[in-house]
């Protein structure tokens, strides 16, 4: 038998056992990491963005603040984090580059000189229609079907939201 055979075996065996049964060594490998999983499925989807969003001039950040503001429209920028996850420090930078490229437009507002809106430009709203195949060619990209691919990303959301609440029980 195989070593990748064996590895497989007792991976499986081992999963099956409740965690605290298991050896406390097991527990420290890497491939025994939830967080290690979802970092290299998200580096993944990073490589297969790259390539997806080649025709549009987009890198996978600036694809995900154009989806908010393609969604929601015109908005502050410190609300642009919020959807996106983002501090001012990431996301500053990032909208400075998408500006210079003519996609959005960045204004101090009027009532509050701290405060900054973002918005589309024309070039910015006409870059939706040649961004339109991308969500599906990852879900094609993934190999999982349409309803496995809604699945996996209701169980992780369910696992964000479990994780904001163990932070926020702590702060």
């Amino acid at each position: 038998m195989s070593h990748q055979s064996d590895r497989t075996t007792d991976s499986t065996a081992d999963r099956t056992a409740a965690p605290e049964s298991r050896p406390s060594g097991e527990l420290l490998r890497l491939d025994r990491q939830l967080c290690f999983t979802l970092h290299a499925a998200s580096r993944a989807f990073d490589s297969l963005y790259r390539r997806v969003l080649r025709d549009t001039g987009l890198t996978y950040p600036q694809y995900l603040a154009m989806l908010v503001l393609w969604e929601h429209g015109e908005m502050p920028v410190k609300r642009l984090g919020e959807y996106l996850r983002l501090d001012s420090g990431t996301l500053s930078p990032l909208l400075k580059r998408m500006q210079s490229a003519g996609l959005v437009q960045r204004e101090r507002s009027a009532h509050d000189e701290r405060s900054v809106t973002v918005r589309l430009t024309v070039e910015g709203e006409a870059l939706k229609g040649r961004a339109q195949g991308v969500p599906l060619a990852a879900i094609e990209a993934s190999g999982l079907g349409l309803e496995e691919a809604v699945d996996l990303q209701a169980r992780v959301r369910r696992l964000t939201a479990a994780l904001d609440a163990a932070l926020a029980e702590e702060a």
